[in-house]
């Protein structure tokens, strides 16, 4: 698999978990904190 078939099946399994929490705000700061949620570095802004 391509490396962006995989950021872009990781950010649709994020998606998903964000649905799923149901509006659990703590479960939902868990979830974007995780490594994943992060930008690559080359999609960082200067």
């Amino acid at each position: 698999m391509k490396e962006q078939d995989k950021q872009d099946v990781e950010g649709l399994n994020q998606i998903f978990e964000i649905i799923n929490a149901k509006g659990d705000i703590g479960e939902i700061n868990e979830i974007l904190k995780r490594p994943s949620s992060k930008k690559r570095e080359s999609e960082k802004e200067i």
